[in-house]
């Protein structure tokens, strides 16, 4: 038994023929594979889907639980380079060699028509779509272990299916470190899948969203695991789907059914893990004889299966798929149910294809199989009670799906269900009866707890559904949760009067308690049925007491004696015998009837009591309290003056015994009817007066003004005592209850009217003016304002009496007390002050300073004042005030003062008049200054409005303190507000005196808003400095501590403190405003700016050095320290000066000491310069600055300098071995501290020449170590190795120093720098030492180096050349001129392979070359040797692949033709051709030009020039030409006629058929050498057309009915004629180079279109004369048919070749159809009937 080795090689030898003869159709195969697995799927899952269906159909060990894993991680365990790799593990049995053969092919699954067996693929091409998404898949079974390409095997041509055994990457290893090394073994199965660069996210998303439900209906596969192992991931993660049990089998035979639970379980982790169970329920169905088809054949049974999820399906995404094929599909349905069946898929594998006979057959089964699944899961067990079986109306498909054939079976589900006994009725017992759903009804929830609730209490139900033979649905199913479910199963409310016939034969109404009564009237209220209008429904006590019922209509009715039902309201405990005695009193025979206390008390403790009391409105039920009866009572009492005053003490009683609030009492106020004076009853009013003869108003005002304002003066009737309904009421009780609802009233206590009296403007007794004060006083108290026009009226009366026995208004008299008064008025020599009369009034006037006070009387000193005042001002508006005046005003101020008396209100009332007369004119005390010495300075720098001195005199300096009450400002002392206010600053701040910017400075450091005095000095050069007058934000102020830092430069403008005097140093905040530098860190940002300018200037000078070192030392210590940016500066700007390259930064630069000094001779160290120019010795003062500031000081620190500052002299000879050995020190110090580092500069430095070797001084890298290792290959003098002569043996102690600084020491390691050293080399023998060294340690040059090969040149002894111009091999010797060929020149085998693997010459001559030499030939000869063109082809031929074809079609220029005599001759491509045509070659044979003409000769020729002889014909007619492209003379294997054909079309050759223009001469107007004929008479042309119709139906054109019928019309249109003309056609073949080669021949048949003719040269019955007549008819024939499709003229010119033989006869016709397997439809048998309907 074959290996699964030797098992691949034989599939590879026999199927793919590799090392056979080429198989004809490995190249249709290959497309066919290629175009099937790329058009297949529509996406990329397609792959994933058939890998779980191949695993599926896979065979599993019994036992063991069948399982695939998915693993994706960025290993490239194949060394293809792919960015991911997917493995996909199967512990199935394995491939077994039939497997591996069905793998290998198309369309051979081994899984075909075995469908009844459980295989759920069928395509055949499943594993072929992984190429999807890999180049290259592996797979590793059973010991096979092989990988396929999608790209062609370059042995047979064929992708995707050719087995290639792999050798090495992947190993077994390998992938068992990806699966897991903790596991005990790997699964028997591994399928790699290198991913495509593009692949790798759509692969891991496509993973990431597998469907957990993806195992739902596989009998196999138990588990399934998704894992991605990339190391890169932050957190490796696992997803995993597996069938945890599968319980509850039950079989049904009478069904072909069995039902099962799965518990499906998924998630990343145990923590993360989701369950679902599913109830399952499959079911077998008998195949349709119209349901068959191919996909099936020999099933005999479908089967359908219904998986019903009990909790939330398990999925991915929002996407949950409804319908599977095994595996998942796409379609999602929107039912709760899932459907599987064996449903033939679009190719696509998205959905199933609905116009497939078979899938029909299945959706047609699917209703059945659900409704039986739903039957089994509601009645099919009788121990679950109802409550538990609604659960099962979730799976129901109440939602319609977007696919119209899935509408289809709900709706078929629907119809089933409507006819099925599902649902059951509701008996109030543990039977379960099930009824139809259209023969069951529902109630609405809210009856429903009517229900309940009585059945709880005892009412009899038992018999619910005898009511009209109506079912009621059970209560556990009537909810509204289910309310799709049975709108969906039409199940429908029972009718309103169902109801009322229910509550009326039931003891609803009656047997069951006030609160359920409640609910069923509540229940009542909202349904429309007529019947429950007539229902005795309403609880009334009737006048005996008995309880009654009263039906809605009697309710409702309204005539005349129709009983009342009222209810009592709530709001108050007032019985109900209250209202019915004060009924009895007004004579209201109302009729009226409350309902029942107990009814009534439940009613108003309902939570529906609004409701209900708003429906019993409706039926005229009403809710009476005592104010809505006293309400109604209203409006009966009409004009009745008895019933008016009954009604009064009603309300009176009502209001005493609680029944009636004091707001219910308000609230009937402007409707309670009134008896006036006069015995008329008067309902709207505005106000009541109390009757005349007991009032006060008509005392004081006399006539009543409030007549025109609607009040009411009361009758006498009311002050009569009275007895009404048992109640007594006292005289006078009445009218205070009326003065306190109704508002009968009086002065002081009535509203007074909103009108003036003529009393107010006569002088008022004084009884009477203290009335209108206490009418005025309770108004203030009940907190209302008198009427606008009756105040004015009495504020502008004069009524009141003043002193002098005036009287006065109120609004101008005082009340102050006549001992003050006088006082002011003795004051006050301008203004006369009124006075009430005390005198008069007495000392009662002043109980009333309130109520006076809102008349308008004044009281107090101030008032008196500001009376004063305003007086003066009204004055001083009308004129100016004289000086005079002036002086009196503040002479009265004084005098208020000295008097004690309050005069803050007189100043107030003139300090804001116009009337001082100051320096900008008349203006107001507030913010005048009364000018003296201290204002001089401020008045440099404001104008300031100054009193007029010159006006007022010195007397005004008198008044100072009366001024600076006014407003005046007196003093400059800390007024500094009004210089900022009145600033004017000169127009050149560089003027102001020291005192005046002192001033400025005050008033910054005194004002609240100093913003504008900041941006007058802001940007102004108002600073005197160092520097001259300066902006404020360029100064600074000096600091004792810090202000050395200011002294480094000459550049920072310094505030001048002897100029401004030490005051200035106290004004550091207000400098700051002014944007002045005078903290230390504002001010070192500055110094650090100009500091870091000064730098990058190079400008920073010996003393500015010293200096700022100077400071550092100063301020060590202090608080001022320099902030970390400025550190920073100092460190990293160049501002040292070295003796190397000027300015540098500190950490760059270094403190001499004599310790450098032996170093110093071989480097260029940046040591600070100490000459005098710069720094001089005083810069080691400041060592320890230095270091602190990053100097190096000390000579360990300063080892990093040797290496970037190394410098050796031009003169090599100079370099002493000390110098040598010092630097080599350093660098071992260096290396001892890990500080050797070998920067670019570095290397750069070391890669100059100053080590002496054998060789010259080198550069370390270019340099050798010797020792006793080389001796074996080398002597010292052979290379560039270190002269031990000049440096002595102690250079060997720095080994490991000089490897380090490049030079090689290790003789592995010198093949580089020998291979470069070898160039400079002339002696044969040492270069072949050192390739025998450089090839004994395998070297190879870099990549891109230049490469020179030591050749021999005969007596001159050799050179160098470019290792381009060589060749290992010439196998065909053709290259001896153009390259030298090494294997004639180095014996040693090994020292050739060097030259090959190592140098890369070309072993043996390329495509290139050969195309190279190709055209060389072309340009410089034009006749080849026989030898030569064979050997070049045969090259060629070995050479070519697919790639290589197009370099050489775009490449060669020209092709070899011949001439027929042998002679090979080079021509342009364009003008060489294939001669495909014999008689065009003939014709062609004897023309002169530079291509073939048949003489065997060759020549070079433009590609263009060569044509392809693929008709004979032309061949035969051009053959002399040289335009044919040559061929040898015998097959050279692989050099065969045919490949070299196809390698010239590929460059450019073309057919000598296409590349023609014929002309031919018309013979249409020449009728006299034309005879008609019957075609029929030559030949059948109804065969002939049938013929080319079934050519054109059955072919790749595969051409429209329509397209076929119009294109033999033509034909069948033509008019056939014969000649004894010849027919001749004029041919011409054009050339590249403008050249045009003609030849004439003659065709024995001619199709003219144009004039529909078909021209026959008769026939001189010469031998062969009859086949080539054939041929020229055939040929005619198809041009003329297919004009718009050549391609095809050749197949149909071959066959009608075949028919005109048979001269189309029908008979022969059909079998030459039959045997090219054509055929005609329909439509062309019957226009074949029509076009020949006597045939």
């Amino acid at each position: 038994m074959a290996t699964p080795k030797q098992h691949v090689e034989e599939i590879r030898r026999t199927k793919f023929s590799i090392g056979g003869k080429p198989n004809p159709l490995t190249e249709d195969l290959h497309h066919a594979v290629k175009n099937l697995s790329a058009e297949l799927y529509a996406k990329d899952v397609h792959f994933l889907m058939e890998l779980i269906q191949n695993a599926e159909d896979n065979h599993y060990i019994d036992g063991e639980s069948p399982t695939l894993e998915f693993v994706i991680t960025s290993d490239d365990i194949t060394g293809t380079g792919a960015p991911a790799t997917l493995l996909i593990f199967n512990n199935e049995k394995g491939f077994s060699p039939k497997n591996i053969e069905s793998i290998c092919s198309v369309g051979r699954s081994t899984k075909k028509d075995n469908r009844s067996s459980g295989y759920i693929g069928e395509k055949g091409i499943g594993f072929k779509s992984v190429f999807l998404v890999t180049a290259q898949p592996y797979i590793f079974s059973n010991g096979y272990q092989i990988r396929f390409n999608e790209r062609p095997c370059p042995n047979c041509r064929i992708g995707y299916v050719v087995p290639e055994w792999v050798e090495d990457k992947p190993t077994l290893v390998d992938i068992k470190k990806i699966y897991g090394a903790g596991k005990d073994s790997l699964p028997t199965t591994t399928i790699i899948l290198p991913l495509k660069p593009g692949k790798v996210k759509p692969v891991k998303m496509q993973l990431s969203s597998i469907q957990p439900e993806v195992l739902l209906f596989l009998s196999k596969i138990r588990h399934l695991s998704v894992r991605d192992n990339d190391e890169d991931s932050k957190q490796k993660t696992e997803t995993s789907v597996s069938i945890s049990s599968e319980i509850n089998f039950v079989t049904r035979k009478n069904m072909n059914a069995e039902s099962y639970t799965v518990h499906l379980s998924a998630g990343k982790n145990s923590t993360d893990e989701k369950e679902c169970s599913y109830y399952m329920w499959k079911q077998k169905f008998p195949v349709k004889l119209k349901n068959v088809v191919e996909r099936r054949r020999g099933v005999k049974e479908c089967v359908v299966t219904l998986a019903f999820p009990h909790q939330e399906r398990l999925h991915k995404d929002k996407s949950l798929p409804g319908v599977y094929a095994f595996l998942p599909t796409e379609m999602v349905t929107y039912f709760p149910f899932i459907i599987q069946a064996d449903f033939v898929l679009a190719s696509s594998r998205e959905t199933i294809l609905f116009d497939d006979k078979w899938n029909k057959g299945i959706l047609e089964y699917v209703p059945s199989a659900f409704v039986d699944a739903f039957k089994t899961l509601i009645t099919g067990s009788d121990e679950v009670p109802v409550s538990s079986l609604p659960y099962m109306l979730k799976f129901l498909p109440v939602c319609s799906s977007p696919f119209e054939n899935f509408n289809q079976v709900r709706q078929k589900i629907r119809s089933k269900l409507t006819e099925e006994k599902i649902l059951p009725i509701e008996t109030f017992t543990n039977q379960k009866h099930f009824y139809k759903p259209r023969e069951v009804s529902r109630l609405l929830p809210s009856f429903w707890n009517i229900l309940t609730k009585a059945q709880k209490e005892g009412v009899y139900l038992l018999d619910l559904s005898s009511h009209d033979g109506m079912k009621i649905l059970s209560s556990s199913f009537d909810k509204s949760e289910y309310e799709c479910v049975l709108n969906f199963l039409g199940v429908k409310l029972v009718n309103f009067d169902w109801y009322a016939k229910c509550i009326q034969s039931s003891n609803l109404v009656d047997g069951v308690s006030e609160n359920i009564y409640l609910e069923l009237l509540v229940f009542v209220s909202r349904f429309p049925s007529k019947l429950a209008d007539d229902i005795p429904l309403i609880k009334y006590v009737a006048s005996d007491g008995i309880l009654s019922f009263s039906s809605l209509n009697e309710c409702r009715h309204l005539g005349a004696g129709a009983r009342c039902l009222v209810l009592a309201s709530s709001t108050r405990n007032c019985p109900c015998s209250w209202l019915i005695n004060w009924n009895n009193i007004f004579a209201c025979v109302t009729n009226q009837f409350f309902m029942p206390e107990s009814t009534q008390q439940a009613l108003f403790q309902s939570r529906d009591k609004l409701h209900l009391l708003g429906w019993l409105r409706t039926v005229n039920i009403r809710t009476l309290d005592v104010y809505s009866f006293a309400f109604a009572l209203c409006s009966s009492i009409n004009n009745n003056c008895k019933l008016a005053i009954a009604y009064a003490h009603f309300l009176y009683h009502s209001f005493s015994k609680g029944y009636l609030s004091s707001h219910e009492v308000n609230a009937l106020r402007s409707s309670i009817p009134l008896v006036d004076k006069f015995g008329r009853i008067t309902k709207s009013i505005n106000g009541v007066l109390l009757p005349a003869n007991v009032s006060k108003w008509a005392d004081l005002i006399g006539s009543n003004p409030w007549r025109n304002e609607n009040y009411v003066e009361l009758g006498k009737a009311y002050l009569n005592d009275s007895s009404y309904a048992g109640q007594y009421t006292d005289s006078g009780k009445l009218i205070e209850f009326l003065k306190t609802f109704v508002g009968a009233s009086d002065i002081p206590y009535i509203s007074p009217p909103n009108a003036g009296f003529s009393a107010a403007d006569t002088p008022l007794t004084k009884d009477n003016a203290f009335l209108l004060l206490d009418w005025i006083r309770e108004l203030k108290k009940r907190g209302v304002g008198p009427p606008k026009k009756f105040l004015e009226c009495i504020k502008g009366g004069r009524w009141l009496k003043v002193t002098g026995n005036v009287y006065m208004p109120p609004s101008k008299s005082f009340l102050i007390g006549s001992s003050l008064g006088k006082l002011l008025q003795s004051g006050s020599v301008l203004v006369d002050i009124p006075l009430i009369d005390e005198m008069f009034y007495g000392d009662r006037i002043n109980e009333y300073k309130e109520e006076l006070e809102t008349v308008g009387v004044m009281f107090n000193c101030e008032e008196a004042c500001e009376f004063i005042g305003r007086e003066l001002m009204s004055r001083a508006a009308s004129f100016s005030l004289h000086r005079s005046h002036v002086l009196l005003m503040l002479n009265f101020i004084q005098y208020l003062k000295k008097s004690l008396l309050p005069l803050d209100k007189f100043v107030n009332s003139i300090k804001e008049g116009t009337w001082l007369k100051t320096s900008w004119g008349f203006r107001s005390p507030v913010g005048s200054v009364l000018n003296d010495s201290g204002w001089q300075v401020a008045s440099q720098i404001s104008n300031i409005p100054f009193i007029d001195q010159s006006y007022f005199g010195k007397e005004i300096y008198s008044y100072k303190e009366e001024l600076k009450l006014l407003g005046v400002i007196v003093d400059a002392s800390g007024n500094y507000q009004v210089v900022v206010e009145h600033l004017k600053l000169p127009s050149d701040l560089a003027s102001l005196t020291a005192e005046a910017f002192l001033l400025i400075m005050e008033c910054i450091r005194h004002s609240d808003t100093p913003i504008n005095l900041l941006n007058l000095l802001k940007g102004k050069n108002c600073l005197k400095t160092n520097m001259g007058f300066k902006k404020p934000g360029e100064c600074f102020l000096y600091d004792p501590v810090w202000g050395c830092i200011l002294e480094v430069f000459d550049d920072l403008p310094v505030i001048d403190h002897k100029f401004y005097g030490e005051k200035i140093f106290s004004f550091k905040d207000e400098l700051k405003q002014t944007e002045v530098l005078v903290d230390f860190m504002d001010a070192i940002k500055k110094f650090a700016s100009l500091f870091e300018r000064k730098a990058s200037e190079a400008s920073i000078n010996q003393q500015n050095v010293i200096s700022f070192l100077s400071c550092c030392r100063l301020l060590e210590g202090t608080d001022y320290s320099f902030p970390s940016e400025f550190k920073t500066t100092i460190r990293k700007s160049k501002w040292l000066h070295t003796s190397v390259d000027g300015f540098r930064c500190p950490k760059q630069c270094i403190l001499y000491g004599p310790e450098w000094k032996l170093i110093s001779s071989i480097t260029c160290l940046p040591f600070i310069d100490y000459s005098d120019k710069c720094c001089g010795l005083g810069i080691y003062e400041y060592k320890a600055e230095l270091k602190s500031i990053g100097v190096v000081t000390e000579f360990k620190d300063g080892l990093r300098f040797v290496p970037e500052c190394l410098n050796f002299p031009s003169d090599l000879s100079t370099i002493s071995p000390e110098s040598v050995f010092s630097f080599l020190e350093c660098v071992q110090l260096l290396m001892q501290d890990n500080k050797l580092s070998f920067s670019d500069d570095f290397r750069k430095r070391l890669s100059e020449y100053w080590l002496k070797t054998h060789a010259g001084y080198r550069p370390p890298e270019k340099c050798l170590l010797f020792d006793s290792k080389w001796s074996s290959f080398l002597n010292p003098t052979d290379g560039p190795f270190i002269d031990e002569n000049v440096y002595g043996p102690n250079i060997a102690s720095f080994r490991k120093e000089l490897n380090a600084i490049g030079v090689i020491s290790e003789v592995e390691k010198g093949c580089s720098l020998l291979a470069s050293h070898i160039e400079s080399l002339s002696d044969h023998d040492t270069i072949v030492k050192i390739y025998k060294y450089l090839c004994e340690h395998n070297w190879k040059p870099e990549e891109r180096a230049a490469r020179k090969v030591w050749v021999l040149d005969g007596n001159k002894g050799g050179k160098w050349v470019d290792s381009k111009e060589c060749m290992v091999h010439d196998p065909a010797k053709l290259f001896g001129s153009k390259f030298y060929v090494l294997d004639d020149i180095y014996d040693d085998s090994s020292i050739l392979l060097f030259f090959y693997f190592a140098m890369e010459i070309k072993n043996k001559p390329s495509l290139e070359d050969y195309v190279d030499l190709w055209n060389e030939w072309g340009r410089s000869i034009e006749q080849l040797s026989y030898d030569e063109c064979c050997r070049f082809w045969t090259s060629i031929s070995k050479h070519l692949s697919t790639n290589e074809e197009k370099k050489l079609a775009g490449s060669l220029m020209k092709l070899p033709t011949t001439s027929g005599n042998n002679e090979i001759f080079l021509v342009d491509r364009e003008d060489a051709f294939i001669p495909d045509n014999l008689h065009m070659k003939k014709l062609f044979e004897m023309m002169k030009l530079p291509t073939t003409s048949g003489n065997n000769e060759i020549f070079l020729v433009d590609r263009e020039d060569a044509f392809i002889p693929d008709n004979l014909h032309m061949k035969k007619l051009f053959e002399k030409e040289k335009v044919f492209v040559w061929y040898p003379q015998y097959n050279m294997t692989p050099l065969s006629k045919c490949k070299l054909s196809e390698i010239y079309r590929k460059i450019g050759a073309r057919n000598i058929s296409e590349s023609l223009s014929k002309e031919e001469s018309s013979l249409v107007n020449d009728g006299d050498k034309l005879k008609y004929v019957d075609p029929n008479n030559i030949f059948n042309l109804k065969g002939l057309v049938k013929l080319i119709l079934g050519f054109l139906a059955c072919s790749s054109l595969k051409m429209e009915p329509k397209k076929r019928h119009e294109a033999v019309q033509s034909l069948i249109n033509l008019s056939f004629h014969e000649t004894m003309e010849p027919l001749d056609v004029s041919y011409s073949l054009s050339l590249s180079s403008g050249d045009i080669i003609t030849k004439k021949a003659n065709k024995r048949v001619r199709w003219e279109s144009q004039s529909c003719n078909f021209i026959i040269q008769k026939s001189d019955g010469v031998p062969g004369d009859s086949l080539k007549y054939a041929s020229n008819f055939s040929e005619a024939i198809s041009e003329g048919v297919l004009c718009e499709n050549h391609d095809y003229v050749p197949a149909l010119s071959e066959l009608i070749t075949l028919g005109f033989v048979m001269k189309f006869k029908n008979e022969e016709v059909d079998f030459l159809m039959e045997s090219k397997n054509l055929q005609i439809d329909l439509e062309d048998e019957e226009f074949l009937s029509s076009a020949f309907p006597f045939d």
